[in-house]
């Protein structure tokens, strides 16, 4: 008893340690990763419709930059199943790296596409290929890195711990945001020429950071242990996805739950900013408007992880969607007003209101699934959501304030339904914070 009682503290502590570097790998993989993706959707604002639909009306090539845009989201789900079920059957670590490889170098060919004045319209549709190809690896990043950083975590810390991946979303929009401004500075003609592909080539350079802090982690123990289980007890290996299509519920419920979660979370870098710029206020000013308060939402995303370790998950992501419905038409208010301070305190407490919602989420998906089947159950199901939620947002909403004459009440109507539908799916789901990880069906 005397050696276990020794060796347990130094046991803990080496837990303790390793859980802290696989959740700074899962954030520093999640930043990387949606600097990429996000980076998109800035450029398809203020760079794609003039460079790859050029000769277009001004809202019409916008409408067409987002329908580029939406492709990323419509793969999203495809890298879910295929990275998820060799994430369940293989391991997670094996597939990071994996996705992680595939954004850099999709996001560093996305700077070298030839506009339209070059090759016409190949060049839209090498960039619909690459966007494909980053939709892929983020469908199969996000799942791994929550899951790392879910399974290595203190089960009373798991939505806090698990917040960390969600957290790399603002912290990757605020990079892409810094970069891509620093270079609208530049003269119009040369932004559009070349400025605005240095964002992406620089791709290159945080994927090679990003392997060498994913290469040091270690595989979840929690799927480690339930993988040596069915060994011992010669189980059949089931194939995930079969296994999480027997019982759909889970995922139906996870995508409607969190799709006005990811429709809200893409208004803000894309019709918002185009929104902004086109009632007056400056383009560059803009962007670092929502730099700004991208980086002041990392912290509430976190603090949203931890409340709901508290409180549970469900009543901190539904006061948070419902803050967001009353807070719509001022936030096109001070949007529309041309002055950059406005700008900056819409997107601030915007993107504070959400972080209610996006700081539980990681969490929340994950616990609704068994372990050898939760790489796909929990990617499949959170990409489903971004697909219906944010994949087609931006073109339906810019559609709608175009076709209405530039009348904001219908994108604040197209919104609020959106918001209303997850708050009763959620409201539907079962707390998950007490869920026992370890259980394997």
């Amino acid at each position: 008893m005397s050696g276990h009682t020794t060796l347990a503290p130094a046991g803990t502590a080496a837990k303790r340690k390793e859980a802290r570097t696989v959740i700074l790998s899962s954030y520093l993989g999640s930043t990387i990763e949606f600097y990429d993706f996000l980076l998109y959707a800035t450029a398809a604002a203020v760079a794609f419709p003039k460079v790859f639909f050029a000769g277009t009306d001004e809202w019409v090539g916008v409408v067409a930059a987002y329908a580029t845009f939406a492709a990323g989201y419509v793969a999203r789900p495809l890298g879910g199943i295929i990275f998820g079920h060799f994430g369940d059957k293989l391991g997670r670590k094996g597939m990071l790296i994996i996705s992680m490889a595939m954004m850099g170098i999709a996001s560093t060919l996305i700077g070298l596409v030839p506009g339209a004045g070059v090759i016409g319209p190949w060049g839209a549709v090498i960039l619909v290929l690459l966007r494909v190809c980053q939709g892929i690896a983020v469908g199969g990043e996000w799942g791994g890195a929550a899951l790392m950083a879910l399974e290595h975590s203190d089960p009373k810390r798991r939505g806090f711990a698990a917040s960390f991946v969600n957290a790399g979303a603002p912290t990757g929009a605020v990079l892409g945001t810094l970069v891509m401004g620093a270079f609208s500075a530049l003269p119009q003609d040369a932004f559009l020429a070349w400025g605005w592909r240095v964002p992406f080539l620089l791709s290159f350079v945080l994927l090679i950071v990003g392997m060498f802090v994913r290469l040091r982690v270690s595989e979840s123990p929690i799927f480690a242990e339930a993988v040596a289980k069915e060994e011992a007890q010669g189980a059949k290996r089931k194939i995930p996805l079969l296994d999480v299509l027997r019982r759909p519920k889970a995922l139906i419920m996870i995508m409607f739950a969190g799709a006005a979660g990811f429709g809200l979370q893409v208004v803000l870098p894309t019709f918002s900013v185009t929104y902004a710029v086109s009632k007056g206020a400056p383009q560059q000013g803009v962007l670092y408007a929502f730099a700004g308060a991208s980086a002041i939402s990392i912290v509430f995303v976190l603090l949203g992880g931890r409340l709901s370790d508290r409180f549970g998950r469900r009543p901190v992501m539904i006061a948070g969607l419902a803050l967001f419905i009353a807070y719509l038409f001022p936030m096109f208010g001070m949007l529309g007003s041309g002055n950059v301070a406005m700008v900056f305190v819409a997107f601030t407490v915007a993107l504070i209101l959400h972080s209610s919602l996006y700081g539980p989420l990681a969490a929340f998906v994950s616990e609704q699934f068994g372990t050898t089947s939760r790489y796909t159950g929990a990617a499949v199901g959170y990409q489903l959501a971004t697909l219906i939620g944010a994949g087609f947002t931006p073109g339906i909403i810019a559609g709608l304030y175009k076709d209405s004459g530039q009348n904001i009440l219908p994108v604040v109507v197209f919104l609020s339904v959106m918001a209303l539908v997850s708050i009763v799916f959620i409201a539907l789901t079962r707390e998950s914070k007490n869920n026992d990880l370890t259980t394997v069906r």
